[in-house]
């Protein structure tokens, strides 16, 4: 006998400034497995510290093979996700990232209640999410950081800087 679905939603309205956050790495060098695995203890003892602002983190997994594992973020908004982001040991291990990504790759995807959707994707060999069907260009000068890419005035100063990156 079918029964009725039970359909429920959420009221948001307590968060008028929520950011979600979508992130993921992949495998694409056997050296990678190392890289992932380090940064996925990383990236839990930083979730288990509770930053100010991180309302809750969900992994998130995609494929096995090529190895690429992900994780949902919701933010209580975006000064405080880019707080987190600027803050140590995060900052460190972005810096040390786009360095060398190890044999692996990495995106973000976010999407702002107050409007507004970015993206980066580093070392991500096949398009993958809006890279799939928006034009992609160089994530450098205006498009560097994330709140600039979001078209937020909330101190646009990105995590790393580009002179930090590439001088």
């Amino acid at each position: 006998m079918p029964t009725r679905v039970t359909r429920q939603t959420v009221d948001l309205s307590a968060y008028p400034d929520l950011v979600v956050l979508y992130l993921g790495m992949r495998v694409n060098q056997l050296y990678g497995i190392r890289t992932f695995f380090s940064f996925g203890r990383k990236i839990s003892q930083s979730v288990a510290d509770a930053p100010d602002g991180l309302l809750l983190h969900e992994p998130v997994y995609y494929s096995v093979f090529p190895m690429n594992m992900g994780m949902r973020q919701y933010w209580r908004d975006l000064p405080s996700l880019l707080d987190f982001a600027r803050s140590q040991p995060h900052r460190q291990w972005w810096l040390d990232f786009l360095k060398d990504s190890g044999g692996t790759g990495f995106w973000h995807e976010t999407y702002s209640a107050k409007g507004g959707m970015e993206a980066v994707y580093d070392d991500v060999p096949k398009p993958i999410g809006f890279a799939r069907f928006a034009g992609i260009q160089r994530a450098r000068g205006p498009m560097f950081g994330s709140a600039e890419r979001l078209g937020r005035t909330y101190d646009n100063t990105p995590v790393l800087s580009e002179k930090d990156l590439y001088e």
